[in-house]
């Protein structure tokens, strides 16, 4: 998991400060609206909404903004988009298995989104379960690193359900059963301990392992995917090292 997780979390703190700063907004609050609409606007009854607000604060996107999707997703506010959400499953260079979760109020916009992006970027498009089955959902919860070490975290959330801690350099993540992330991140608040993000996400089951050159095909066909203002999250089953990474990224 590392390879991936590591590169995702990299990628998600530049894009914080980069130009793609606005897309990423765009999409947490996309998802507060969905999750406010699925579970009502109380945040202490609605513990998806309460994470996705989480990550958009931590990410500095601005209040009025996350309260405004709150209202809308809720009904309080007009505008809401009527969202659903879409699995697309495919396959990239080197044989990597990608499953693309879209949200959308338009099906058909986001069908044609992906295949393009695929197909322009070396992947496959692949029938529905042919993929999926290589992963499993999974509640991850990304924290930094600050002072604590490896086994400071897994003390505290162990009991909690935490299955494995990983260290992605600059932060720890922790994976549980989706059913337990709750109860892992409240673990980490009643410990006084800061985390970035919790969500369930799909955890690969096996990896691809990629070199610089497959390691380059495969973040150019994610980066395009994720261009799409349909794609919330793309998931993929490669492994890179750091030693290829420090080359991709000089």
């Amino acid at each position: 998991m590392s390879g991936h997780s590591k590169w995702a979390t990299t990628k998600h703190k530049k894009a914080v400060i980069d130009a793609k700063r606005g897309k990423l907004f765009a999409k947490m609050i996309k998802n507060i609206e969905v999750a406010a609409r699925t579970g009502g606007a109380d945040v202490s009854g609605n513990p998806t909404l309460f994470d996705a607000i989480q990550k958009a604060k931590k990410s500095s996107v601005p209040n009025k903004n996350i309260d405004s999707a709150v209202k809308r997703g809720a009904g309080l506010e007009a505008g809401g988009a009527d969202y659903e959400t879409i699995m697309y499953e495919g396959y990239g260079p080197n044989g990597v298995a990608v499953l693309i979760e879209c949200l959308t109020d338009n099906r058909n916009r986001a069908a044609s989104d992906v295949r393009v992006a695929m197909t322009r970027n070396g992947g496959n498009m692949a029938d529905p379960g042919s993929v999926s089955y290589l992963f499993n959902r999974k509640g991850v919860v990304v924290l930094p690193k600050a002072e604590l070490s490896e086994d400071d975290v897994l003390e505290t959330v162990l009991e909690a359900g935490a299955e494995e801690v990983n260290d992605l350099g600059e932060s720890f993540e922790i994976i549980s059963e989706a059913t337990d992330m709750v109860a892992v991140r409240t673990a980490l608040q009643e410990a006084g301990i800061d985390y970035d993000s919790a969500e369930s996400n799909f955890v690969p089951t096996m990896q691809v392992e990629l070199d610089e050159e497959g390691a380059r095909k495969i973040f150019k066909l994610i980066d395009a995917l994720e261009d799409s203002d349909d794609v919330q999250n793309v998931f993929a089953n490669f492994d890179v090292s750091d030693e290829v990474m420090e080359k991709v990224d000089a």
